[in-house]
This record gives C-alpha cells, sequence and structure tokens, in this order.
C-alpha cells in the first residue's frame, strides 16, 4: 500500500518496487542517467527543461507534449509513478515538478523520492547502467487537475484585491530586481517581481541536507514570511520549478488551496504591460 504522502523515504519506494506495478521517473539530464539511476526508471528530463506561457495557446502545446513524454515512456493517468531528482537541492525542485505537472494533467497518484538519489544510495539501495525496455501507453488527458494553474489573467486582476497570496519563492537577487533569472542575470528582459507579491525562498522549505521541512516547520515559515492561512496561495517563480518544491512542502503541511502561476517571470517579464517593481521593497 503506498504512503498517502507525496513524499516517500527510500525504504517505501524499496518496498513498493518488490510489491507493487509502479513507474519510476528519472528527472535529470540523459548523462546522468546513464551513468547510474534506480533500476526500472525511466529518464524524462523535459521534466524540468520545458517552457510554458500560461496563456491557452501555451498550456495546451504543454498538455500535449509531456502526455506524449509520460505515454512513450509507459505511463498512464492511471499509473502510480514515483520521480526522482540528484538531491533536491540542486535541480530547483525537478522532481517536483514531475509531481505537479503530473497531478495537472489528470494522474493523481504521484510521488517524489524524498532525498533522491542521494539519499537512495546513501541508504544503502543499489544503482544501475542498464536501461529498461519501455511498452508505451495511452495518456488520456484530464481536466481534474486545471485548477492548479493560474494564467496571467488571472494574477494580474487579482492585484490590489486582498483575496490571494501571491508568493514569490525565487532567489534573493531575483526578487530585489538584481537577476532576471537563474540562467543569467540578464536572461529575461525585465527584472523585479510582481507587486503585492509576498516572499518565502523557495530553499526556506528545506533542511541543510535537502530535506522537506516537517509540517509545523513548514507552517512557521510561512507565518514569519506573513502568509494569510485563510486565502488561496498562488506561487510563482521563473518557470515553475521551483514553485514546484514549495507546492509539495505546502501540501504536505496541510495546505490545500494552492495554485501556480505556471508561466511565472519568465512570462510576466516578457509582457511590457504588466507591472512589476524593483529595488528593495519599502516593507
Amino acid at each position: 500500500m503506498i504512503a498517502p504522502n507525496i513524499l516517500i523515504e527510500p525504504k517505501e519506494l524499496a518496498y513498493l518496487m518488490a510489491k507493487d506495478n509502479i513507474a519510476i521517473v528519472d528527472t535529470r539530464s540523459k548523462e546522468a542517467f546513464e551513468a547510474a539511476h534506480i533500476e526500472g526508471a525511466v529518464n524524462i528530463p523535459d521534466i524540468f527543461t520545458y517552457l510554458a506561457s500560461s496563456d491557452k495557446t501555451g498550456i495546451n502545446a504543454m498538455r500535449k507534449f509531456l502526455a506524449k513524454k509520460f505515454g512513450d515512456a509507459g505511463i498512464n493517468n492511471k499509473k502510480t509513478v514515483v520521480f526522482y531528482e540528484q538531491d533536491m537541492r540542486s535541480g530547483f525542485g525537478q522532481s517536483c515538478r514531475g509531481h505537479f505537472i503530473l497531478s495537472y494533467l489528470g494522474n493523481d497518484n504521484s510521488h517524489v523520492l524524498h532525498g533522491g538519489l542521494d539519499a537512495w544510495i546513501s541508504n544503502g539501495y543499489p544503482v544501475t547502467e542498464s536501461i529498461t525496455k519501455i511498452t508505451p501507453a495511452n495518456f488520456e488527458l484530464s481536466e481534474a487537475g486545471k485548477s492548479l494553474i493560474v494564467d496571467k489573467y488571472d494574477v494580474l486582476s487579482s492585484l490590489n484585491q486582498n483575496m490571494v497570496t501571491l508568493l514569490d519563492v525565487r532567489d534573493v537577487d531575483e526578487w530585489i530586481g538584481e537577476s532576471s533569472s537563474p540562467y543569467g542575470k540578464d536572461f529575461s528582459p525585465r527584472k523585479g517581481r510582481i507587486p503585492g507579491a509576498k516572499w518565502l525562498e523557495w530553499y526556506r522549505m528545506m533542511k541543510p541536507d535537502g530535506s522537506i521541512k516537517s509540517p509545523n516547520e513548514v507552517r512557521a515559515e510561512c507565518l514569519n514570511a506573513g502568509i494569510d492561512f485563510s486565502k488561496p496561495i498562488w506561487l510563482y517563480c521563473f518557470k515553475g520549478s521551483r514553485t514546484s518544491n514549495t507546492y509539495v512542502a505546502l501540501k504536505q503541511a496541510g495546505f490545500k488551496n494552492i495554485a501556480t502561476y505556471f508561466g511565472s517571470w519568465n512570462e510576466w517579464s516578457q509582457d511590457q504591460r504588466l507591472p512589476i517593481e524593483t529595488g528593495m521593497p519599502e516593507r
């Protein structure tokens, strides 16, 4: 029986591998996957690298592209799936992005290996270079997870309405407008933040070893950031990956009304009509 939590520990994954028909997805690069991976895993690096705008065209393209990727990897919308990355600290939340995307596409039975491949190895479990033969599956898209994503017009209409908490989880240099992205200071055309957003860096949800903090610790971080627990929380980062790390931490802590502005700063910064704030915040 799979754990009810999104996060599962290495010993839980080992048990599932012995008892259940599950899919294990390695979200790292092709080169890292080929060097060593968990036996039976399939490699879908596109989970991390895919960039999408939040308009209808962009979201539909993302849905079709990634549904095909999952199907080609033998995963349908009923399969139990476990995602992993290297260590959850250096991958910008890419395994959590896998869970978030799969939930949005209509598979609500996915999990994240807590601590990633490093935790798996440090607990004495083996890795392999052997590539598993894949039998493709049909991934049927569903609208069941559509509330997990909001677009730029949703965000724009929410500004100054005090109805939701917009939470920026980017690094400090992006928050104050010294850098436009984790890919370089001038990667995007504008630097800054969405007006009125609260700020809680994504890695504040993790302990030094890369594990996600306990529910009480996560709630304490949220209180310290001034988050109103009674309001929906809308997350953004640069491309919807670090938000996924925060999404998992919040879900584990009991928060329910959470969505992601999937286009995030990558999209917002490119539309010169959209307002931004720059510099040090007044508060």
